[in-house]
Formats: structure tokens, C-alpha cells, sequence
């Protein structure tokens, strides 16, 4: 076979350019989807009650990915480079496996998106049924919802009169009590509550009217953003990378 180093040098030019440009992506999915597992807006007790947290899944998976990405495309720099064909070898069967693992993690979270803020029935049905609830999911469901309204000044789902359309935890507990929870009050610029006797009453004029499930939509919409649609936009550019690397391989 004839010796093809230093026959292709725009190949190889592209190549180190190409993997450097993946070294630069990895590192910002690897910190992105660090963000994601922090949650920054504090609603994973929302998809946890319901079992399907498989955003923030995803987004674990992306950590590993994201730095892999990294690291792998270091040594494919060092295997063209170097013009090795065992090197190049290696460097293709790893990013072949993170490749894989990282088209799982977008299918993952972008599916479970869909599932959870298709419609809100899903969360204004958590919210009925766990809000004030003593089980340990309520109390974490509970300490999310009201974080959620007094923060974005909302009530309910998809507006205050969830709570009293429809049956709830809340509804039985407070059945000789306040109509709407205490954070479901509207505020005044200081936060106090703008006049809590009428708020008790159920007086509209002095609840918040705006309901929470499009905060919580833009939450889950934000989280997939960075791990499905960035990931999804890393395998497409690696894909003709390593389909470059595969010709550089075959020529050496």
C-alpha cells in the first residue's frame, strides 16, 4: 500500500479545525447541562411526582457526553496530527459510542418535553392532588407551587379558578377556610399581601389572575433547548467530521 502522509493537508487542516471547533462545543454542552441539573427555576419536584424526569436524565447523560466530546476531540487533533491510522482508529470507535449516547440523551429530553408541557393537564392535576399534601412529594410539590406564585405572581395552572373548579387536597383541607392558597393573593411592591380579608373571600379583584403553567413551560422549553437542540446541533456537525476522519483513515 502507498504511504498517503502529507497527501490530503487541506484534509488534515479540516480535520484539526473540525475537532477543535467539537473540543469548544462539548465543554459548553458539559457546562450548559450543568446548569440543567442545578435547576436554575426549581420545578424538578414537578416531573419528579410524576416520574418522568427524563430531562434532567438527559441532561446527566449530556454531562458525560459533553466532556467526552472534549476530551475525544483533544486526542483526534493528536491522531491527525500524528497521521496514525491506530490513533485514528481509536478516535473513531469513542466518538462513535459518545455519538450514540448523545443521540440518546436528545431523543431522551425532547420526548419527555413534549409529555410534560404538551398540555397542562398533567401539572394542574399534580397540583390538585399534592398541593398541601403530608406525604414528602407533597411537601416538596408544595414548597415548588409556592415558590412559583408568590416569585411570578400566578395562581393555579392555568388560572385561580383551578381551585375551585375542580377538586383538591387543598379544597378538603381548607374546606371551612380560605378559598385560594395565601401566595395566590396578590402583592403589593413590597410583597405584602394587598388586602388579605378580601383575598380570603375570594375577591378576584385581589388574586393574582394569571395562571403558572406558562412559567413552568418556559422552565422545561429552556431545559430542552440546552440539552436536545444545542446536542442535537453538536451531532450534526460532528457526523460529516467523522465522516472526513473515515476518509483521512482509509488514505494514510
Amino acid at each position: 500500500m502507498a504511504d498517503g502522509k502529507g497527501e490530503s493537508p487541506g484534509l488534515k487542516a479540516t480535520l484539526i479545525i473540525g475537532n477543535i471547533f467539537i473540543m469548544l462545543c462539548g465543554i459548553t454542552l458539559f457546562a450548559e447541562t450543568v446548569w440543567v441539573v442545578t435547576d436554575g427555576y426549581k420545578v424538578y419536584p414537578l416531573t419528579a411526582v410524576s416520574g418522568k424526569d427524563d430531562i434532567f436524565a438527559g441532561a446527566w447523560i449530556a454531562i458525560f457526553t459533553g466532556f467526552a466530546f472534549f476530551c475525544t476531540s483533544v486526542y483526534g487533533i493528536i491522531s491527525v496530527a500524528r497521521e496514525s491510522r491506530s490513533m485514528l482508529m481509536l478516535y473513531l470507535v469513542l466518538m462513535l459510542i459518545i455519538y450514540i449516547f448523545e443521540s440518546a440523551s436528545c431523543i431522551t429530553s425532547f420526548t419527555n418535553r413534549d409529555y410534560m408541557v404538551g398540555n397542562s393537564n398533567l401539572i394542574k392535576k399534580q397540583m390538585l392532588q399534592y398541593y398541601t399534601d403530608a406525604s414528602n412529594p407533597g411537601q416538596l410539590v408544595t414548597s415548588t407551587w409556592n415558590r412559583i406564585m408568590l416569585g411570578q405572581q400566578c395562581c393555579g395552572a392555568d388560572s385561580p379558578l383551578d381551585w375551585v373548579t375542580y377538586n383538591s387536597t387543598f379544597s378538603v383541607i381548607n374546606s371551612n377556610g380560605n378559598t385560594f392558597p395565601l401566595n395566590c393573593c396578590a402583592r403589593q411592591t413590597n410583597y405584602l399581601v394587598a388586602n388579605l380579608n378580601a383575598c380570603n373571600a375570594g375577591d378576584m379583584n385581589y388574586i393574582n389572575a394569571n395562571g403558572c403553567f406558562p412559567y413552568i413551560q418556559f422552565a422545561l422549553d429552556r431545559y430542552t433547548w440546552g440539552v436536545s437542540w444545542f446536542g442535537f446541533a453538536i451531532l450534526m456537525f460532528t457526523l460529516p467530521v467523522m465522516l472526513l476522519a473515515m476518509v483521512f483513515y482509509v488514505r494514510l
